[in-house]
């Protein structure tokens, strides 16, 4: 995958991973902010907060949740970035986080 082609899947996916997450936070009690290519979730009590960035050197979107690290890298069969220790797409995973994290199904 060229840089260009990496910037384009990347925006595209970050950007439908906004609005799910705007959508579900009006239900929720989480904030999505979206900045300078990297969205940041942040949840009040106890306070926490995600961070979902692009790493463009090497072509991946790096999750940080839960005191972990996650690296998804593009995967054409599934046309999403995915875990690839679990074939989750971002959403997925961001999902199944904020999910555990409210203590409640939350679907992105």
């Amino acid at each position: 995958m060229t840089d260009s082609e990496f910037q384009f899947r990347c925006d595209a996916a970050m950007t439908e991973l906004n609005k799910a997450l705007l959508k579900a936070a009006d239900e929720f009690e989480f904030e999505p902010d979206f900045q300078a290519g990297a969205l940041n979730i942040e949840f009040e009590e106890p306070r926490e907060k995600f961070v979902v960035s692009p790493n463009a050197p090497v072509h991946q979107v790096w999750v940080s949740a839960r005191v972990k690290s996650y690296k998804l890298e593009w995967s054409d069969d599934r046309g999403a970035f995915t875990l690839p220790a679990t074939g989750q797409s971002l959403r997925e995973l961001l999902g199944a986080l904020i999910s555990e994290r409210m203590g409640e199904s939350v679907s992105l």
